[in-house]
């Protein structure tokens, strides 16, 4: 058989964490093991939160020679690329990076967010564009680096997510999809454009902001990519899509009432269906997009795998310890306050700190973790009982490492929310969400 009677989806996952790659078939089968290699962003005591940009890049074009090096002749039809959402960075006129990758978690411009609040309603900038007023998203990072780094201000000519930095240097061209833009808290959910009058306050033009392709966009490799990925001279490249809109397809809820809960390195609640935003977005939630017809709506948490991996850390807490946690009762003298990387949905607030209270000589590292896994489910179940204020939940299907690696977890959720969560069969379903949407583009399959 000729290779391009087999044409392929190269799928990639460009996650917070690591990043993982795979070819597919153009039914969505595994054609080849999944390239996976992890990163880590470098954290600081004022909340600093970054990556390496060229370092970051190069770790997602050695996953894609990883795999090509074991199928030299594969013929890859379409690229699909899911990447972690709210990144933001700075380049200059040659398009080098001016800054590192500032992720969700970085929280240096917290002090903006209110100044942000002071300015404009809140709320009808919530309406518009999907997004509160903190310091994961653009607005407030945007004049942080105005404010507190004049000299880097002045040498950006463009912000881009780290999505559209990385298709640049490995693809050539540097366009967002409407599902990137729609998580910058800059872009307005209706019209499917930059906010105007969050341009004017921050001091940009449109034209140092992202070009926004539409879904039916795709990018052609440049001479440089086809050079060194030859398999690529017939591939179609599609925008990078949000990794929390490509895990929601992956966990296959498309529909309002079917919604994903997700714990992974943080975790959130979500679900996605074809239509307009939301007109009334209960407070404390968001609304993004996968593309012009499909909106996601939800909460995400910033503690979630992360704080019980901070905490075996701490405690020395090693090994399965699932037998352990499944035999404690719930404590509630003992609590723990789940904002040890910040909050997110659905209070928002930049001041919100971690704590262990009442803590004494009869607990251990196990009834910590425990308290801490009770915590993160209560505020889920208030992200729960805010999106039925969306759609009546009908059902919801589980998604994350963190919740197959701790299945008691799942459990207390179950107990909180007060029904059964579907266990998930899918171990890499942001990386299925990026090939069901080529198979989708490709006509071979409908979501």
């Amino acid at each position: 058989m000729r290779a391009d009677e087999n044409p392929l989806i190269l799928a990639i996952d460009n996650g917070s964490s690591s990043v993982r790659a795979g070819l597919f078939d153009a039914t969505g089968r595994e054609a080849c093991e999944i390239v996976k290699i992890k990163r880590a962003f470098q954290t600081g005591s004022n909340g600093e939160s970054e990556l390496d940009p060229l370092a970051a890049i190069a770790q997602t074009g050695n996953a894609i020679d990883r795999l090509f090096a074991s199928d030299k002749a594969a013929f890859v039809q379409n690229v699909s690329i899911c990447a972690f959402w709210h990144s933001l960075c700075g380049m200059d006129s040659n398009s080098e990076p001016t800054t590192p990758i500032l992720g969700w978690a970085d929280t240096r411009a917290r002090e903006y967010s209110t100044l942000l609040k002071q300015s404009f309603n809140e709320k009808e900038i919530h309406e518009r564009t999907g997004a509160h007023f903190h310091s994961s998203f653009w607005p407030a990072k945007l004049l942080w680096i105005r404010e507190q780094r004049p000299d880097i201000w002045k040498r950006t000519t463009h912000w881009v997510s780290f999505s559209d930095l990385c298709q640049l240097r490995l693809f050539g061209d540097a366009r967002t999809s409407v599902s990137m833009a729609s998580a910058t808290g800059m872009f307005d959910q209706a019209t499917l454009a930059w906010d105007t009058e969050l341009l004017d306050f921050i001091g940009l033009d449109q034209n140092q902001m992202p070009e926004i392709a539409g879904s039916g966009s795709t990018i052609h490799p440049s001479l440089e990519a086809l050079t060194r990925w030859p398999q690529l001279s017939n591939a179609d490249i599609l925008p990078a899509i949000g990794d929390g809109a490509a895990d929601t397809l992956g966990a296959g809820c498309s529909r309002l009432g079917e919604a994903v809960l997700m714990v992974g390195t943080s975790a959130s609640m979500r679900m996605m269906y074809e239509g307009e935003p939301p007109r009334n977005l209960p407070e404390g939630l968001w609304s993004y997009r996968l593309d012009e017809r499909r909106v996601v709506v939800g909460g995400a948490l910033s503690d979630g795998g992360n704080l019980i991996s901070m905490l075996r850390r701490k405690f020395g807490v090693k090994g399965n310890i699932t037998q352990e946690l499944r035999s404690r009762t719930h404590d509630r003298s003992l609590r723990v306050e789940p904002y040890y990387f910040g909050e997110r949905s659905t209070g928002y607030r930049e001041d919100a700190k971690g704590e262990i209270i009442g803590l004494d000589a009869r607990h251990d590292g196990i009834d910590v973790i425990h308290s801490a896994m009770h915590a993160i489910a209560d505020r889920l179940a208030d992200i729960a009982e805010r999106l039925e204020r969306t759609a009546p939940i009908e059902s919801i299907q589980a998604s994350g490492g963190t919740l197959r690696e701790y299945p008691v977890w799942r459990e207390i959720i179950e107990e909180k929310l007060g029904r059964r969560i579907m266990p998930s069969n899918t171990r890499e379903s942001s990386l299925k969400g990026t090939v069901l949407r080529a198979a989708e583009r490709l006509g071979n399959i409908e979501v």
